[in-house]
């Protein structure tokens, strides 16, 4: 890798580390931009996860005032987003690539939707609100945006934005934060397992990281400042393109 192709690497994750925490999809950034460069598309998308994990736990910690409160829900979620993190990573040794293709896109079509109709939605189920960490329901969808996380990533915060912001009262700030630190679960599980069975391009890594954790860093301050209708309209537009990106290629 030259110091140039390193450059612009670490560029791409600084602006995957920003769209990560104010959304997700930061890998639709930095994945495509590895391969440009000649990484093999599989141990491209594993080095990615990794150098996105400092951005990951950057980007949460820029929200930790948004997480007041909720230590105790995290850490049943967290539970099912390190379980899932780990079938993932699993599946992405494993599994033929084309299931996910056909999949993927329809799951964040479904979360764009569900981000849409979320405050008119929550206020005709009073029901998942009675229990605060969401319940065994919430769990469930958790444990299954961990195995797409871990599988691939892109656009995993969009699909636990529209979990969480239809299964938890809270404002979208908050379950933006909550979305981070479960992000930040599900890349680090997937990187600890990846450090363990795959490939990895560590020169890949390292520009990631230093850029991911810069931007991530950055992109928590902007967006703990946006109001809640514009982040909205921000993350159904980046589901969107991720859709056109993982669809037309």
């Amino acid at each position: 890798m030259t110091p140039l192709e390193a450059l612009a690497i670490c560029a791409a994750g600084v602006g995957a580390g920003a769209i990560n925490a104010v959304v997700g999809s930061g890998s639709l950034i930095t994945f495509p931009t590895l391969v440009a460069f000649g990484v093999p598309p599989v141990v491209a998308n594993v080095s990615n996860n990794i150098g996105l994990v400092p951005g990951s736990f950057t980007g949460a910690y820029g929200y930790r005032k948004e997480l007041a409160g909720q230590r105790s829900r995290l850490v049943r979620l967290g539970a099912a987003s390190m379980l899932g993190s780990a079938l993932g990573g699993l599946l992405l040794i494993n599994l033929d690539p084309g299931v996910f293709q056909v999949v993927v896109p329809i799951l964040i079509g479904l979360a764009c939707v569900l981000v849409v109709i979320q405050p008119w939605l929550s206020k005709r189920m009073a029901a998942p609100h009675a229990h605060p960490h969401g319940g065994p329901w919430l769990w469930l969808c958790v444990l299954g945006a961990g195995i797409y996380g871990g599988y691939f990533g892109a656009a995993q915060g969009v699909l636990l934005i529209g979990i969480l912001g239809l299964m938890l009262d809270e404002g979208l700030q908050r379950v933006n934060a909550a979305k981070n630190v479960l992000s930040l679960v599900v890349n680090f599980t997937a990187a600890v397992l990846f450090l363990i069975i795959a490939e990895i391009d560590w020169w890949a890594v390292g520009a990631i990281a230093v850029g991911s954790m810069i931007g991530g860093f950055v992109g928590a301050k902007i967006g703990r400042r946006i109001p809640a209708p514009v982040l909205r309209g921000i993350i159904v537009c980046v589901g969107l393109a991720a859709i056109i990106k993982l669809v037309y290629g």
